[in-house]
């Protein structure tokens, strides 16, 4: 790994980590480099602008102060055509439109230099992606799911069968190139998987959720595997 990655990496370490901070021989050993190293690494981040704190001591360690911003990260050209490349291609994706609106934003940052190699390299890669679901039938699922509330479908099954469900959304999940919806149906009192391509209409009720977890779903498919598990590479 290159420094210039390790220290993202650092960062975004210690972001997760939040209050509870990491020492200095766990950030060594995440990244497989000396303790020294690692101390280097972090007064270059301190230099750069990044808010870490210490704390010595037994159960110290480094953090990123709360509420803090942290210092700009340069992207290769490289990279930044493989996010608007994930983003295009997954235009079906929950949250699609909140990702688009973050690569702009990191597109309006990037050097003019850079931001001319990707838009050049951007022209080289083509995306044939599925058409999205309704706008409003998307939004008032992911809606549903970030609020924990109660959404009313109108959904047609495979066999053609039309209702209107009650349903507590419990997770997202694409499955061979389709996405579903995994929730309580109130109707059928069971958990069930709704291809979101077939919801009609959806409308979010001021209901809240019963609390039922993503444990209840099951193992997901082995080719499949939660999304801060993909970002994270794990």
């Amino acid at each position: 790994m290159k420094r210039a990655e390790r220290l993202h990496a650092l960062t975004e370490m210690l972001r997760r980590r939040g209050a509870l901070g990491c020492s200095a021989e766990r950030l060594a050993r995440e990244f497989d480099v000396s303790v020294r190293t690692v101390k280097r690494d972090l007064a270059a981040l301190e230099r750069s602008g990044a808010p870490i704190w210490s704390r010595p001591g037994p159960g110290g360690g480094y953090g990123l102060a709360a509420g803090s911003s942290l210092p700009p990260v340069t992207f290769s050209p490289a990279q930044a055509v493989a996010l608007l490349a994930a983003v295009a291609a997954s235009r079906d994706a929950p949250y699609n439109d909140l990702a688009r609106a973050g690569v702009n934003k990191i597109l309006d940052v990037v050097d003019p230099r850079t931001r001319a190699r990707a838009e050049e390299l951007a022209g080289r890669v083509w995306i044939d992606a599925p058409a999205p679901p309704s706008r409003a039938v998307k939004s008032a699922l992911e809606d549903a799911l970030l609020d924990q509330r109660v959404v009313r479908l109108r959904y047609t099954s495979a066999a053609g069968e039309t209702t209107t469900r009650d349903v507590e959304p419990v997770l997202f999940a694409s499955r061979e190139g389709r996405w579903f919806l995994i929730g309580w149906c109130r109707l059928r009192d069971a958990m069930r998987w709704f291809a979101v391509e077939r919801i009609e209409r959806a409308t979010v009720l001021a209901a809240a959720c019963g609390g039922h977890t993503v444990a209840e779903v099951g193992e997901p498919p082995r080719s499949s595997r939660p999304v801060g598990g993909v970002a994270a590479g794990r």
